[in-house]
């Protein structure tokens, strides 16, 4: 059934089922058994760091996780859920028709229904999959962080666009849109660091080499979107949105601010303090 994604989807190249804690539970063929292993691995990671994001993308009673999209200059991979505590990966080439592919991995879900269904191995609900948990930070709680005009501009200029926030070279905040508390900023850039490193390890599962180009991370919700994009130098670019925002103009706005946010990092010396 999971080959069936590869022999019916021009341009795709693979596919995983994986449990929630990284199990290898099905895949195509042309993958070693150390491909499978290494990508369920990263896709665990990646599952959960996305979901853990959802309070970046705004207030909601849904809070439920939709897909997570990785985009590299030589191949996408995506990741969507399988059943409680399962997931399906797919990795395909840049020209793939991505409306098939999708429609492709919901149909395997829908075949697979609940032969490889994991059960949870705790009890406790997940506050980011409900979304009446109380952990997550307010967006003013902490203290606020140092506001960057650009930044404040270009959510501003984007119906839907709700942050922006810049990440140093060591995953560290270095400036944000308006309205972004200490804590929400500190607790999101841990996050996108880990989504990085699981993002990148996955360059082989979408057919490019371990330094493929790395271009951005999209993750879906039911109430908004948050994403991740390269701001040069090392730099990253965290931003959140509504689920009606068109976040291709918003990403054209982010990037067009680049040039200016790189150099004022530089000139800032890495400013991290409260403004």
């Amino acid at each position: 059934m999971v080959q069936d994604i590869v022999d019916n989807v021009p341009r795709a190249r693979h596919a995983v089922v994986l449990s929630a804690d990284g199990i290898p539970r099905g895949s195509t063929d042309g993958l070693t058994g150390q491909d499978v292993r290494t990508i369920s691995a990263a896709m665990a990671g990646m599952q959960s760091l996305s979901r853990a994001t959802a309070h970046f993308a705004g207030p909601s009673q849904d809070r439920r996780w939709i897909q997570t999209v990785i985009e590299f200059q030589h191949g996408w991979v995506f990741l969507i859920g399988a059943g409680q505590g399962a997931y399906l990966a797919a990795a395909a080439e840049p020209d793939v028709d991505m409306e098939q592919l999708s429609f492709r991995m919901n149909r395997l879900v829908s075949r697979l229904g609940n032969n490889l269904t994991a059960p949870p191995r705790v009890t406790a609900g997940d506050p980011a999959e409900d979304g009446h948990g109380s952990s997550a930070p307010r967006d003013g709680e902490g203290g606020s962080v140092f506001v960057l005009a650009e930044l404040d501009e270009a959510v501003a200029s984007v119906p839907g666009a709700l942050h922006a926030l810049l990440l140093g070279a060591d995953g560290l905040p270095r400036g944000a849109s308006a309205g972004i508390g200490r804590n929400l900023a500190d607790t999101i850039s841990a996050a996108m660091t880990g989504i990085h490193a699981y993002s990148r390890a996955t360059a082989p599962f979408a057919g490019g080499q371990q330094d493929d180009e790395w271009i951005q991370t999209v993750i879906e919700f039911e109430h908004g979107w948050v994403f991740l994009i390269a701001a040069g130098e090392g730099a990253f670019l965290a931003a959140a949105a509504e689920h009606g925002c068109d976040i291709e103009e918003f990403t054209v706005r982010l990037s067009d601010t680049m040039p200016a946010l790189v150099a004022g990092s530089g000139a800032r010396g890495g400013r991290t303090g409260d403004a």
